[in-house]
């Protein structure tokens, strides 16, 4: 187990765990009816965990780090590295901290709309222009394989000439990769500026929801056999479970393809030409993971249908089952009852083989219904 996954706090994946999201989100917009614009009002889950902050600073030619595998780096450290020269990468984990995300807000200096969207963890993906920077909302998702569930969480991604800042829910988070492109020197992210460094985190973010997808097509695949075989009925619960999380991920990735496709397409600050050629590419990849989630959504559709077939099948065949026997016996109920009458003249009482033959007339009975069923097909 990594470092990070070991500290993130566990989260709530029972069934009502995205509508107690938005139930937060909800509750804490009507608690700020009348405020002041800008108001900031933390509307995530509750957490004791210290901010986190952490720093790259790089170029071509050297690159320093620090906070992110140790102690969480001062803020005024990580806020001198924007006077060095190349591109600063400022990550802040844990935006439940009020005053220091004011502090660091003030700092930079950020807008106060722009600080009460990063403490409001259920907005939507979303990208806005201010004068001296860019400012991206993102959700992320990752696969918890202890769970076997989504969890996702909102990025909030603030581009200026020369540094980025980025703040997340909690630690723990998609973007190894790029730091190790960033420490190794691999690809072109030393050598471009802060609108690549921008381009290289919200493809990440879009490259992990394929994972994500793979792990659900899997589960699906997996549960079709197991309709088919057995539709248990704890089999509906891991549907509806499953539906939950695309509902989940369709949430976040439909506003994500706006937000991707004004990335590529507007002349933005700090963004070049260049680098929305790439971006354009996260484009692509944006919608066909919405063609994939779609697509999902329709097969666990079918699983239900196939599901409630299969017991209809199921029941069906047991009635049936039933329904011959019950047949069977008509006739043999009706011969037991015919001589199990007491009228004193009844002449076959009197025979010595009348006992026996009357077994025999209904083994015969049932046993030719029995033969008639099967030519027939019905059994």
């Amino acid at each position: 187990m990594t470092p990070d996954k070991a500290e993130r706090p566990a989260l709530s994946r029972l069934p009502g765990a995205t509508l107690a999201r938005l139930r937060r989100g909800a509750a804490a917009a009507a608690g700020k009816k009348g405020a002041a614009p800008g108001t900031l009002v933390y509307t995530g889950p509750d957490t004791d965990e210290p901010v986190g902050l952490s720093y790259f600073t790089y170029d071509e030619s050297r690159k320093s780090e620090s906070g992110r595998s140790g102690p969480s780096a001062p803020l005024a450290e990580c806020l001198a590295q924007r006077s060095e020269p190349g591109t600063t990468w400022i990550n802040v984990d844990g935006v439940h901290d009020v005053a220091s995300i004011r502090e660091l807000g003030g700092s930079v200096p950020l807008h106060r709309l722009v600080l009460e969207d990063i403490i409001s963890t259920s907005q939507r993906a979303k990208i806005e222009e201010y004068p001296s920077y860019l400012f991206l909302i993102l959700r992320m998702v990752r696969w918890d394989d202890d769970n076997e569930a989504i969890l996702d969480e909102q990025v909030s991604l603030v581009v200026g000439e020369s540094w980025v800042l980025s703040f997340q829910e909690r630690r723990g988070d998609v973007f190894e990769g790029v730091r190790e492109r960033i420490r190794h020197g691999r690809g072109l992210i030393r050598s471009r500026g802060s609108g690549y460094l921008a381009y290289a985190l919200v493809d990440t973010v879009v490259d992990h929801y394929f994972g994500v997808i793979e792990k659900v097509s899997d589960r699906i695949e997996a549960l079709e056999g197991e309709v088919l075989e057995n539709p248990d009925p704890q089999i509906v619960e891991r549907i509806h479970r499953l539906k939950r999380d695309m509902l989940l991920v369709r949430r976040a990735i439909w506003p994500l393809r706006e937000v991707v496709s004004q990335f590529a397409r507007d002349p933005l600050p700090f963004v070049d030409d260049e680098t929305r050629v790439f971006v354009r590419d996260v484009y692509d990849h944006t919608v066909q993971v919405i063609d994939t989630v779609e697509t999902l959504r329709d097969l666990l559709g079918g699983l239900t249908d196939l599901y409630m077939s299969g017991v209809s099948n199921r029941m069906n065949e047991v009635m049936k089952v039933l329904t011959m026997i019950a047949t069977i016996f008509i006739p043999l109920s009706f011969m037991a009852g015919v001589y199990g009458m007491n009228f004193e003249v009844m002449p076959e009482l009197g025979f010595p083989w009348g006992y026996p033959a009357l077994l025999g007339l209904m083994t015969l009975t049932a046993g030719a219904m029995v033969v008639y069923f099967r030519r027939k097909g019905w059994l």
